[in-house]
């Protein structure tokens, strides 16, 4: 996975956690130490980049109206990055952040406090599929950034085990449960993977809308994999231009800007 570095994370050493600044210091994201825990990389904000501007709506007199910022749900959100870039970018009215482990979980909350945003959040403790029942049917967008590992294969260090390694499909499973009518579901997975994501969300009932793929740089095969479904037909699937992260220069135009989004 990409890291954020060259000053667009700036830390400032902390006893159980560093102060970290997204956006040119417009979001505020308290997250564990390196080597102390799962720390946020550049695919937590290119998910929520891409989750923020769905495919257009069609026109003509049976369009429907673009509908106003809803819930948003965001599964195995770790320290909330993705959620708290949605509420950032105005993508969402509220999020659900779901986190099974408590330190990062208790950092999401931290994150929600320290950027004003306690009443535009809820962070649950909680088994995505347990939260999903619970809440079926409540999102507009599901936003999810899920362990690229399968248990059994790689390797992660203790400190990074849950949020490195997990099952998929149940992310998938989840999602679709807590997804409501005409609700988005987007997806960030690594690009030679796309085949099983892919497979899994057909699996859920979940159809692919919209993809795009990652490139390190324009000659590099795709890094990662962008995906929207949605419940419902089949078909009607776009595949958007390939955004690319670096050139000779540094970062392309269009990633410096999505990372100095405020």
């Amino acid at each position: 996975m990409a890291t954020l570095s060259g000053g667009l994370l700036v830390d400032e050493a902390a006893q159980e956690a560093t102060k970290d600044a997204l956006f040119g210091g417009s979001l505020v994201l308290f997250q564990p130490p390196r080597g102390a825990g799962y720390r946020t990389n550049v695919d937590a904000l290119l998910l929520a980049g891409f989750a923020t501007t769905p495919s257009p709506a069609p026109l003509g007199p049976s369009a429907s109206p673009q509908r106003p910022p809803g819930i948003a749900f965001d599964l195995g959100a770790g320290v909330g990055a993705v959620g708290l870039a949605l509420l950032r970018f105005g993508a969402a009215r509220r999020v659900v952040f779901v986190e099974i482990e408590e330190g990062p979980a208790a950092m999401a909350r931290r994150n929600l406090d320290a950027n004003g945003w306690a009443s535009r959040g809820e962070v649950i403790r909680g088994d995505v599929r347990d939260v999903a029942r619970a809440h079926a049917g409540q999102a507009t967008l599901v936003v999810c950034n899920p362990p690229y590992t399968r248990p059994g294969a790689g390797r992660a260090s203790p400190n990074e085990q849950r949020a490195r390694v997990g099952e998929l499909g149940h992310f998938i499973q989840a999602a679709r449960q807590v997804a409501g009518k005409r609700a988005r579901v987007c997806f960030v997975y690594p690009a030679h993977e796309l085949a099983t994501l892919l497979s899994e969300l057909t699996s859920a009932g979940l159809h692919a809308k919209r993809i795009r793929f990652v490139h390190s740089t324009a000659a590099a095969p795709a890094r990662i994999a962008l995906v929207e479904a949605q419940a419902g037909r089949s078909g009607g699937l776009r595949v958007i231009a390939p955004l690319v992260e670096r050139e000779a220069r540094g970062y392309t135009p269009e990633l410096e800007s999505l990372l100095a989004r405020g």
